[in-house]
């Protein structure tokens, strides 16, 4: 499949000029978000061949055999049927299947690259669209030191990720507005609770994990909910400034127990009632009594040994060590390739060599800027 590379100036991806302009409000930013081509129909097409040699030939049944007898074949063949089950569909909306895409909207890559102020790479893995999303708000209320990034990771579809890329960062900053610095944490908190009510209101299905940055007054205000993970340069040492929500955590497991759910192992991976691989995220309203949209968040201050951060989706941790993952990144954001989004690249290469077949999206923030 040919590669297509979102151009700076594409109607499609190119960024509004409020990015760059000062803002004479907090509470309505713009944010730059990652958005597709509209999806289209592919035709149906079926062939039939009637005068094919293969002929299928169906049995008569035994005359004489009763087939309402415990030891009859008809009896014994409808004990042996397997049991039937329900798949459901995956749709935009309730009641409607999912369209088709052609093959002009399936976009395999999604690049970035914002004059030192953030880089990032999407690429599409083996579904037949791309379900991750990103956003980038920045020089808010006119500070160009403040800024909230993120990433989200969808599933079921692109629908609540592309909720979340377009709600969250203005639900956040309206919650700030409101509130003092050192209530940030709760600010992002009702950000997060009243994005997944917002789009449980919608008729979309699916959910989306996420992970924010917001930089405000000299602080890294770092959250997720669900497998999206923030990890921090300190001098080339990593540390994840997240910590995964899946059911296999125990604090998680006990949670979803506690409120009448279980957790149980299915070819290695471990779900919610068989069902999901993540305990917290937006949308999933199907499992929404044990998938919470609530964050944990973690505020550092930003210090010059502070070199960058790294937001990836779970495409990328499933198979790079955080470690692996700043010594990448690290030459790149310290001037000597300087090439930041090469790197972006670079990790997406690495993971998907490795055998991850998932969606990979890598947002490299420098920190430098902020201080």
């Amino acid at each position: 499949m040919s590669c297509s590379v979102a151009v700076l100036n594409s109607p499609v991806f190119s960024p509004p000029s409020s990015l760059f302009c000062n803002k004479s409000s907090l509470i309505s930013p713009s944010p730059e978000t990652l958005t597709l081509a509209p999806s289209s129909s592919d035709a149906m097409v079926s062939c039939s061949s009637p005068s094919s040699p293969f002929r299928l030939r169906i049995p008569k049944p035994l005359s004489g055999l009763s087939g309402s007898g415990p030891g009859s074949p008809v009896t014994q063949l409808k004990r042996k049927r397997p049991a039937k089950l329900y798949i459901p569909v995956v749709s935009s909306s309730f009641g409607a299947a999912p369209a088709m895409e052609s093959p002009a909207s399936r976009r395999e890559v999604v690049e970035a690259d914002r004059e030192g102020y953030y880089y990032v790479s999407c690429k599409r893995g083996r579904r037949e669209a791309l379900e991750d999303r990103y956003s980038a708000t920045l020089n808010l209320q006119g500070d160009p030191k403040q800024a909230i990034f993120g990433i989200f990771d969808g599933h079921g579809g692109a629908k609540a990720a592309e909720f979340a890329a377009e709600n969250l960062a203005k639900n956040i900053l309206n919650e700030a507005v409101r509130r003092d610095d050192d209530e940030i944490e709760e600010a992002v908190k009702h950000g997060y609770l009243n994005t997944d009510s917002d789009f449980l209101k919608e008729d979309f299905r699916g959910g989306s994990c996420c992970v924010t940055a917001v930089i405000r007054n000299g602080n890294l205000v770092v959250s997720n909910a669900g497998d999206c993970r923030a990890v921090l340069s300190t001098g080339g040492a990593a540390e994840a400034l997240t910590c995964d929500h899946r059911p296999s955590r125990e604090d998680e497991k006990v949670r979803i127990e506690n409120l009448g759910g279980f957790v149980d192992s299915s070819h290695g991976v471990w779900r919610i009632n068989g069902s999901l691989a993540v305990s917290r995220g937006i949308g999933d309203r199907h499992l929404k009594q044990f998938v919470t949209p609530e964050p944990e968040t973690t505020v550092v201050r930003i210090k010059p040994e502070h070199e960058f951060l790294i937001m990836a989706s779970d495409g990328l941790w499933d198979k790079v060590s955080n470690q692996e993952a700043v010594d990448i990144v690290r030459p790149s954001c310290l001037g000597i390739d300087g090439q930041p989004l090469l790197a972006c690249k670079k990790l997406i290469e690495l993971s998907a060599s490795r055998g991850s077949s998932d969606d990979i999206s890598v947002m490299v923030v420098p920190l430098g800027l902020y201080i």
